[in-house]
């Protein structure tokens, strides 16, 4: 009796051990176990070689990689929610079925969201530096390190889906008062509960917050949503927080305000141009005028498992001849 061959599945970066074991059980899965980011020339042997791939927000999957001729592949599972790393509408029209790993990193980044909602105006960063740094702390003071509270104050979020409503929440708990601009309001139960007014008018929002957070996706319809114009309209001594893609903010803009006192503060962890960090943001960083860090807002152990399981249940689905749970169509961008 022959045995039927599995299919190949190859996995751009490294997953929890328990991910790649059970891929490794159920496909002919070839893994990256030194994650080492895949080259363009890598990638594209993947495309031509594989029935299935498996690429994270770090590699670019372009509608010329998928316009070879010997392009083999049959599915893109996607490991993240986001899939601006996809040429969605390439994929569709050469009838590769396109998915990705939603609801399970909402919880996560909202909890990050949070943390740089409180640390940007009470100044953590900076202040924790003062002990790490070898400064010299001379004591408390009644004047020293003075930020600003957050209780009271309006927080205007960019983004009303999931993540944006997590936010909501956890904001509200914190006397937040909740202000939102979305493409359409969300339902009435949601904003009572929540509290939350809504903004029809972006520009309108922006002018009249204390507080800034982008929980919006990246789409080429939120490229530089939040705009040179639109950064301007932002009060001095507000603060904008981003934990959802860089290329939403005109960073080179959110600079300039930075660098010139235009805005009170920032708290970021994604950028325009990742893996590189403008050097102008370290250095404000370091001034004190806003919060870096390294893209890890979905970065817990279990939303990492859970992501890893969504990708298996997709793969199997897809394999067995069914609408995997979390496909993704153009229409849908």
């Amino acid at each position: 009796m022959s045995v039927k061959k599995k299919p190949l599945v190859v996995v751009t970066r490294k997953l929890p051990d328990s991910i790649e074991t059970r891929m490794r059980e159920l496909f002919d899965a070839r893994l990256n176990l030194d994650d080492t980011p895949l080259t363009s020339e890598q990638i594209a042997d993947a495309v031509r070689s594989a029935d299935v791939l498996v690429p994270t927000v770090t590699d670019e999957i372009t509608e010329a990689l998928l316009k070879q001729p010997d392009c083999k592949l049959k599915l893109i599972a996607n490991f993240g929610n986001g899939v601006d790393n996809i040429d969605v509408v390439a994929a569709h029209a050469r009838g590769i079925t396109v998915t990705n790993t939603p609801k399970v990193l909402t919880e996560d980044t909202a909890d990050m969201t949070m943390a740089l909602i409180l640390a940007v105006p009470r100044r953590l960063i900076e202040g924790a530096s003062i002990l790490t740094d070898g400064k010299n702390w001379p004591g408390w003071s009644p004047t020293w390190m003075l930020g600003h509270r957050i209780g009271g104050k309006r927080l205007g979020i960019i983004g009303m889906g999931r993540i944006g409503q997590a936010v909501a929440r956890r904001a509200r708990s914190f006397g937040l008062s909740i202000h939102y601009h979305n493409r359409r309001p969300v339902a009435p139960r949601i904003a009572e509960e929540l509290g939350a007014t809504y903004w029809e008018s972006l520009d309108q929002m922006l002018a009249r917050m204390d507080i800034i957070s982008v929980n919006c996706p990246h789409t080429p319809a939120t490229f530089h949503l939040v705009s040179a114009r639109r950064l301007k309209l932002i009060r001095k001594d507000a603060y904008i927080v981003n934990t959802a893609r860089g290329g939403v903010i005109d960073e080179d803009t959110l600079i300039k305000l930075l660098e010139t006192g235009e805005i009170g503060g920032a708290g970021l962890d994604v950028y325009e141009h990742e893996p590189a960090v403008n050097p102008k943001l370290v250095r404000l960083a370091k001034a004190g005028k806003v919060t870096l860090l390294p893209h890890m807002g979905s970065a817990t152990i279990e939303g990492r498992v859970e992501m890893g399981e969504k990708v298996i249940i997709n793969i199997r689905t897809f394999l067995d001849n069914h609408k995997p749970p979390d496909r993704v169509l153009p229409s849908m961008l």
